[in-house]
């Protein structure tokens, strides 16, 4: 027979063990002593591998316009340098069958696009800026 001492969530128990026949039974009894609890170190999980970051704007290319979803690019709708007022339709993206349009958040100016037609993009990534 062997007694040991086993902590489960906090709760501390004295377990007698014997091995009987290939069995081994084992009696469960709460410890009558309150021994500290000592923590196992706590290991960080490995990185995972991050997606690819969206392209940096240029100096002075303005207020990037996020994509919505993760999606298809089908088509932008509008020009580089192309001056466009809050709700115009800058671009086309399509996830899931559907067509979503991009519309300018602000008033200004479509200085550059960060992907094209064809592209994949996540959600979040920058698609164009508007300066």
């Amino acid at each position: 027979m062997k007694q040991l001492r086993i902590t489960v969530a906090g709760q501390t128990f004295d377990v007698t063990v014997e091995t009987v026949g290939g069995t081994a039974p084992v009696a469960l009894a709460p410890a009558p002593v309150a021994a500290p609890v000592v923590a196992a170190p706590v290991v960080a999980p490995a990185p995972v591998a991050a997606a690819p970051a969206p392209a940096a704007a240029p100096a002075g290319a303005g207020t990037p316009i996020p994509s919505p979803l993760a999606a298809k690019v089908v088509s932008l709708d509008v020009q580089p340098g192309a001056a466009v007022k809050e709700g115009d339709q800058v671009m086309t993206v399509e996830a899931m069958k559907m067509n979503t349009v991009i519309y300018a958040p602000a008033n200004g100016t479509v200085t550059s696009f960060a992907v094209k037609p064809g592209d994949t993009v996540t959600e979040g990534q920058t698609l164009a800026y508007i300066g």
